[in-house]
C-alpha cells in the first residue's frame, strides 16, 4: 500500500457513485466540527502524534502500547504527554455522534436550508451519511475502530424533523390553530 499514489476525492466520488464531491466534503469537513464539538479543539501534539501513526502505518491503538512498552521515540512520547495522555488521545467518534455533530454543522453552516442543501446532493437519511464515511474507509482516507458498521449509522434520526424541528413555531394553548380561524 505504501507504493500505492494517494486516493483523491474524484476516486471517492467514482467509488460511492450517489454522491457530489460537496458531499464527501461536507462529511470530512463535519468530522472534524465533530471531534471538536466531543473531545474539544485538536492540539498541534494531536496533529503531530496524527502524522506520525501515518508514517509508521499505526493505529492509536498500537501507538498507546508502544507508549507503556517504551518503544516510541522521545519526541512522540513528549507529544503524548503534551497531548494530555494516553486517554486523551483517541479522538474518536461514533457513527451516531456523527450523525448528530453533522445535523448541528450543517444548521451552523445553512440554517434552515441545511436538509434541502443534504437533499440537493442525494442525501436523504443518516445511513446516507454513513454510505459516504465507509466510502473514505473502503480507501483508506478514514479509519475506523473495531465494531464500527455501517449500521451505526441507520435511522439515527428522521432528516425531516431533525433539520425543521429548530424552525417551528409553535402556538400556545390561547392562539387559535387552523382549525379555529373563521
Amino acid at each position: 500500500m505504501i507504493d500505492e499514489p494517494g486516493k483523491t476525492l474524484a476516486d471517492l466520488v467514482a467509488h460511492v457513485g450517489r454522491f457530489p464531491e460537496d458531499a464527501f466534503m461536507f462529511i470530512r469537513d463535519g468530522l472534524s466540527y465533530a471531534s471538536d464539538e466531543i473531545h474539544g479543539a485538536e492540539t498541534e501534539s494531536h496533529r503531530l502524534l496524527q502524522h506520525y501513526l501515518s508514517q509508521q502505518d499505526l493505529d492509536w491503538n498500537d501507538l498507546i502500547a508502544k507508549y507503556h512498552t517504551g518503544e516510541l521515540p522521545e519526541p512522540v512520547v513528549d507529544a503524548i504527554d503534551a497531548a494530555g495522555g494516553c486517554e486523551k488521545l483517541n479522538r474518536h467518534v461514533s457513527g451516531r455522534e456523527l450523525c448528530w455533530s453533522l445535523r448541528n454543522y450543517a444548521l451552523k453552516r445553512w440554517g434552515i436550508l441545511a436538509r434541502t442543501v443534504l437533499e440537493s446532493w442525494g442525501v436523504r437519511s443518516t445511513m446516507d451519511f454513513g454510505r459516504i464515511v465507509f466510502g473514505f474507509i473502503d480507501l483508506d482516507m478514514m479509519r475506523k475502530q473495531d465494531g464500527d458498521t455501517l449500521e451505526d449509522f441507520a435511522d439515527v434520526y428522521d432528516f425531516v424533523e431533525a433539520f425543521e424541528e429548530p424552525f417551528r413555531i409553535g402556538l400556545g394553548d390561547d392562539e387559535p390553530s387552523d382549525g379555529d380561524i373563521p
